[in-house]
């Protein structure tokens, strides 16, 4: 069974990241968590949580006056499938090229070098 594929724009995984950190929050508290780099209004962020919401990535539930929001979609998910479709699409589906593509472009020190080695060996040793 394939799961879902999650596709965010980068404020929608913003948004996700605020709630992951925190478990829940009011929309005040995702526009804090989004931080002074963001110019982005209030009443905005509250209109991306509601369509997050009509989409199934988070629920809400009602505290006095406020809304509480909580994600239905875990981090590993979103991630797992966030990266399965920018390879597929991408890559054609080859890991060999995502990955020699990665190596080519940026930069990568060695204790990242050592640790994709290790993770290679453990891949090797489990298959």
């Amino acid at each position: 069974m394939r799961l879902k594929t999650h596709r965010l724009g980068d404020l929608q995984l913003k948004i996700m990241q605020v709630l992951w950190d925190r478990a829940e929050a009011t929309v005040a508290e995702v526009h804090e968590g989004l931080g002074r780099q963001s110019d982005l209004a209030y009443t905005t962020v509250a209109t991306m949580l509601r369509k997050m919401e009509l989409r199934g990535l988070v629920r809400h539930r009602s505290e006095g006056r406020s809304f509480v929001y909580r994600p239905t979609v875990a981090a590993r998910d979103v991630t797992r499938t966030m990266a399965d479709d920018l390879v597929d699409r991408l890559f054609h589906g080859s890991l060999t090229a995502a990955v020699n593509h990665l190596l080519t472009t940026r930069e990568i020190s060695r204790e990242e070098l050592t640790r994709l080695e290790q993770l290679i060996a453990e891949k090797r040793k489990n298959s």
